[in-house]
């Protein structure tokens, strides 16, 4: 490998030498690096490391180096991170997909073998489990033995994979959350090519920063412990895995200057809210954001990894910490070896990327500052996570809102709503006040039982506002110890000034890591949280990813008879329209102990500032902050309660799985052996009839839009999430093929299997096309008749007709979690184009990678402005020629859309396909079929300097 600048030395630690290339050595070429942000140098050294003459040359190096923060981005690098971080909802379909390239590789006379990650690829189960059972002590156990029985196929699949591929390590199911696991567990910080445990090496080891992409968006939760690294979508970490750098544009640098310290009644929750508010407002979606400041001291590593968790939320690609002596004391907390906390330390100083007090503050594109002196007591909601409410402001946001969304609804709901009535009397206590709709009694609470034998069905009266999920859940808090501790506090209190959650309020604990429990148990506090039915439920993502399991019949019936407005409270990161249960309306983003105080409350509609929570054993009123824990109490039970001990324990046998696991049967050899009657796992068609050779790009013409869609399109909405529906496509498919609907499952572990995925693409049920008004759910209007009908079914006759598809959509489309089916499912359903006004990172990303062209309108254009119905025929008109230039005249296209009265209208719409390579993928199809081809033709990449 060239090394242009001289930059490969060695250093020494414990008095072994080491090798690494030194950012430092740049000074001789006049290159002075000392000013640039912490991630820019990360990428320098990924640059130097991996300079080939080709993809890494040493121009790309030195134009880096000389960073103008102002500039736009243009300058396109070839990043190679370190390892591939994988969950089981999008790394089932990432090892399918490895798994048909294989066959493919065979099909075309090439060796299967080569299809195989050249780096390590840890995936970790964690999306899986449902919150079947909650609120008793053996939810776990339940919980557990039925995401078991649903996903033995999955499994032995990933178990098949695991010995199949090499670089590729599986942490079983009932373990914790992937981000939390990198966190505690699989996080180097800086990588060796020899053993960083005990520190033997032959003298030739050469270090480097641990760096890595993830199929999951909240893999910026890692950059909390100084490790570079992002969500990507599935396809572009399969290309990861098999060698092809990353392509990205040098970014553009936000700084985010942290002063002061928390008060008191403060959480990190509530600092992640405020970023995230302020972050949106600034506008960072593309740029990376650096924290730095005296503040940071200030703040422990689980609180910088719960603001790095978020990210995605306020758009940033990464919101990165500095390795400082708070990275080191967290390493030595969760148990990493000291050597390796050695190796950290020599090699962050000798780079230059160790931040200490006095260090001079980098150069950043702009920058912004929050003293945390001034954050409140917050909750996020009800629909997104950057609308951050004061608590203080909850009870009057709350209204607001519910009259927005009860004017929303359907003329011929509302009318069903003004006609309904109670059905019960209210003169329970526990009785709830709200505007609009009706009720449901059900039945009175008996205070003497157990805990554990509550029933959500039993006592009060819910309406509009009744909170009936409440979920400690999410890698962004409950990796946190205070929170959780927090939380652990007040259920203590509460139980002992003998308050109760309401009856309806399905309570849940699903903690990120063992380690959790480990200190919750510890400190005596799991006690108190099961009295008020936060029992265990599970280790997973649960609630935050939509895994909330079934409300009570009795609940469910009440919320549907009288099309109430009900609520979940959780401490997780999402909660977009639809996400955490398809029957509750408005969600809450929260800390867990506010998540625990809103299931004493029951309800939205109350002020816990100023109203009582609910009263004591003696009558007397009891407020929130009677009972909310001091900082000094938290701090206190941490120090004594959580210790590194406990991650040592846990993490010792993390790969082993339990006897369930080690018993399932796997299969052998190289190549897959694809069951034709598996409802989970088929060999998807994106390889099928595959030339050698790319067709030329031609131009589309005559398009159909198969959905006119709004502002803030998720890939919640795009791709198939959460239950599965027996009227859905995807459901009627399942009976047809004898899947009973006891065991549907979720979309999402059923990721592996195409046939389900396209049935449920634009199938959520808070979705609306304006296409088919009067709708919600995956409908449209099937072009020229105007028939109403399923996306799907609309989409199999407009392929069957040869129809190219289009989708309208407004600002901001595909925000959300990085969904690889966001894209898969649409370019399944035959959608070409979609044209939307601006368009997350990742989603925008993973559709060049699917081979869906993504169009912008220009600037001031949208549907409504450019008199767009979506019933228009529509053609793209030089497309062709852009792209056999490369765009050398412009990225600029000319939509033509011909109304059915033969006028026709154009417009110019920007093709955002950024970089060169991405231009590649698209000619190829898609990034899969450019590495197949890559691959065959023996020009496949060489694995990275690692």
């Amino acid at each position: 490998m060239p090394n242009s600048f001289n930059a490969l030395t060695t250093f020494k630690v414990d008095d072994l030498s080491f090798r690494m290339y030194k950012l430092g050595a740049l000074k001789a070429a006049g290159l002075d690096v000392s000013h640039l942000p912490f991630s820019l140098k990360i990428l320098l050294e990924n640059l130097l490391r991996n300079e080939d003459g080709t993809t890494v040359t040493a121009d790309d190096i030195e134009s880096l180096a000389k960073w103008d923060p102002k500039a736009i981005p243009s300058r396109e690098i070839a990043f190679r991170p370190s390892r591939v971080l994988l969950q089981d909802f999008t790394g089932v379909p990432a090892v399918v997909d490895l798994a048909a390239m294989r066959d493919a590789m065979k099909r075309m006379g090439g060796d299967p073998k080569k299809i195989n990650p050249l780096q390590p690829v840890e995936l970790v189960i964690d999306h899986s489990v449902q919150v079947d059972e909650a609120g008793t002590a053996r939810a776990f156990l339940t919980n557990a033995e039925l995401e078991f029985q649903r996903n033995r196929e999955r499994y032995a699949f990933l178990r098949w994979g695991q010995n199949g591929f090499k670089n590729f390590r599986v942490v079983p199911p009932d373990t914790g959350i992937v981000h939390q696991v990198n966190v505690e567990y699989l996080a180097r910080v800086v990588f060796s090519t020899d053993d960083v445990d005990t520190l033997e090496t032959t003298g030739a080891a050469l270090t480097y920063p641990d760096t890595l992409v993830g199929t999951d968006s909240h893999t910026t939760m890692i950059n909390g412990l100084g490790v570079l690294g992002w969500g990507v979508g599935g396809i572009e970490a399969e290309a990861a895995m098999l060698g092809q750098p990353v392509s990205m544009l040098v970014p553009q640098v936000i700084g985010f200057k942290f002063t002061g310290s928390l008060p008191e009644g403060a959480t990190a929750t509530d600092l992640v809210l405020t970023v995230t508010e302020m972050l949106r407002r600034k506008g960072v979606v593309g740029k990376f954001v650096e924290y730095y400041g005296e503040g940071l001291a200030n703040l422990p590593l689980a609180d910088r990894a719960t603001i790095a968790n978020m990210a995605p939320e306020y758009g940033a690609t990464c919101g990165i910490f500095p390795v400082d002596a708070e990275t080191l004391r967290y390493l030595e907390l969760s148990g990493r070896p000291a050597p390796l906390i050695r190796l950290v330390e020599t090699y962050c100083r000798e780079q230059g990327l160790f931040h200490e007090p006095g260090t001079p503050e980098a150069v950043y594109s702009d920058t912004l500052e929050l003293d945390l002196a001034t954050v409140e007591p917050s909750l996020a909601g009800p629909k997104r996570p950057q609308d951050r409410v004061p608590l203080k402001n909850a009870k009057a946001g709350w209204q607001t809102a519910l009259n927005q969304m009860l004017e929303s609804r359907p003329a011929s709901t509302k009318a069903k709503a003004a006609t309904s009535s109670p059905t019960a009397d209210h003169k329970s206590e526990s009785r709830l006040e709200g505007e609009g709709g009706g009720g449901m009694a059900v039945g009175v609470e008996d205070p003497t039982a157990p805990a554990a034998a509550y029933s959500p069905l039993r006592g009060g009266y819910i309406t509009n506002g009744s909170v009936v999920i409440a979920a400690i859940t999410s890698c962004t808090n409950t990796s946190n110890p205070s929170v959780m501790v927090a939380a652990g506090l007040l259920a203590k209190k509460a139980v002992e000034r003998h308050l109760s959650t309401k009856p309806w309020v399905k309570a849940s604990l699903a903690p990120g890591s063992k380690v959790v429990t480990d200190y919750l148990h510890d400190a005596g506090l799991d006690v108190y949280l099961d009295k008020l039915r936060f029992n265990l439920v599970g280790y997973g993502c649960t609630t935050c990813i939509g895994n909330s399991g079934p409300l009570s019949l009795e609940i469910s019936k009440a919320i549907h008879d009288d099309d109430l407005v009900t609520a979940s409270v959780l401490s997780g990161n999402r909660n977009f329209e639809g996400r955490i249960n398809s029957e509750v309306r408005a969600n809450y983003l929260a800390s867990p102990p506010l998540v625990v105080a809103y299931a004493l409350a029951g309800t939205m509609d109350i002020d816990l500032v100023t109203e009582p929570i609910g009263d004591d054993q003696d009558g007397k009123p009891v407020y929130l902050k009677d009972i909310w824990p001091t900082q000094r109490e938290v701090q206190d039970t941490i120090l004594k309660s959580v210790r590194s001990d406990m991650f040592r324990k846990q993490y010792g046998e993390v790969f082993q799985g339990d006897e369930q696991w080690n018993s399932l049967p796997i299969p052998q050899g190289d190549l897959y052996e694809w069951d034709d009657s598996s409802t989970y796992v088929k060999n998807p068609p994106y390889f099928v009839g595959m030339p050698d050779q790319p067709a030329p790009i031609t131009e589309i013409k005559g398009a159909r839009a198969l959905a006119v869609l709004g502002d803030s399109i998720t890939t919640d909405h795009i791709s198939p999430a959460g239950s599965i529906k027996v009227q859905s496509p995807a459901g009627k498919y399942l009976m047809e093929h004898g899947v009973s609907v006891a065991d549907f499952n979720s979309y999402g572990s059923r990721r592996g299997n195409h046939e389900v995925m396209v049935r449920g693409t634009f199938a959520n049920v808070r979705l609306k096309n304006k296409l088919a008004p009067g709708t919600e759910g995956g409908f449209t209007r099937y072009l020229p008749d105007g028939e109403v009908t399923s996306i799907f079914e609309a989409s199999e006759r407009y392929q069957a007709n040869g129809v190219p598809l289009v989708i309208l959509a407004g600002k901001e489309y595909g925000s959300g979690s990085s969904r690889d089916w966001a894209a898969k499912g649409p370019k399944l359903l035959g959608v070409r184009v979609v044209i939307a006004e601006s368009y997350e990172r990742i989603h925008r990303s993973n559709l060049v990678g699917m081979g869906i062209l993504p169009l912008q309108f220009g600037a001031g254009d949208n549907v409504e402005g450019l008199g767009l119905t979506g019933e228009e025929v529509f053609s793209i008109v030089g497309l062709a020629e852009g792209i056999a230039n490369g765009f050398a005249n412009g990225r600029d296209v000319t939509v033509v859309a011909e109304r059915a009265d033969g006028q026709t209208h154009q417009f110019t719409a920007t093709v955002r396909i950024d970089t060169p390579q991405e231009i590649r993928y698209y000619e190829h199809g898609g990034i899969l079929p450019y590495v197949l081809r890559q691959l065959l033709s023996g020009r496949e990449e060489a694995p990275a300097a690692s």
